[in-house]
């Protein structure tokens, strides 16, 4: 009896421990995707919110200040986000790989059929929203593919389901 409760406990002791580290690297991982983020982006995360939407023309990509009176953060958004949306449709992908240390899935066929993708920045308040467009079946797969990383590296509990609302209304 005493051998049995012995057992179960230095199993579940070790399942308990397996899973505190293997949810170390991901923890660690976000970590630094923020820490990096912060650096490239320009404004801290943890005074701004992130969303990423797929619809069924492409998606968007959403920033906003938490603190509506936080206007450094909100022009730091917006100047971040019409950049960005500049350097994507000229197929530079160079500040997602800075954010996530690896090139984010869909990049490669994004940077290919770049003249089928329109990357529209809109201000919003408390923060801007880059609308993805496009026709092309390959670059919608593309952008749904980045969008999904995007989602899943910064951990934002987006859903990663296509919809009708690529953005909330301004």
């Amino acid at each position: 009896m005493r051998r049995t409760a012995f057992l179960i406990a230095f199993s579940i002791a070790g399942r308990v421990a397996l899973a505190q580290h293997s949810s170390e690297p991901s923890c660690a991982h976000h970590a630094k995707v923020d820490e990096r983020g912060d650096h490239v982006m320009g404004f801290d995360h943890t005074k701004t919110t992130h969303h990423f939407r797929l619809s069924r023309s492409g998606g968007s990509i959403e920033v906003s200040a938490n603190d509506p009176e936080d206007t450094s953060s909100r022009d730091a958004i917006r100047g971040h986000l019409a950049h960005i949306a500049g350097m994507f449709a000229e197929g530079d992908f160079d500040a997602p790989m800075l954010i996530h240390d690896r090139v984010p899935p869909g990049v490669p066929t994004l940077k290919r059929k770049k003249a089928s993708i329109e990357w529209k920045f809109e201000e919003i308040p408390g923060g801007g929203r880059v609308r993805i467009t496009t026709k092309d079946a390959a670059a919608l797969a593309a952008i749904h593919e980045f969008l999904r990383f995007q989602i899943e590296d910064h951990g934002t509990g987006d859903s990663t389901e296509v919809s009708d609302r690529t953005a909330r209304p301004n």
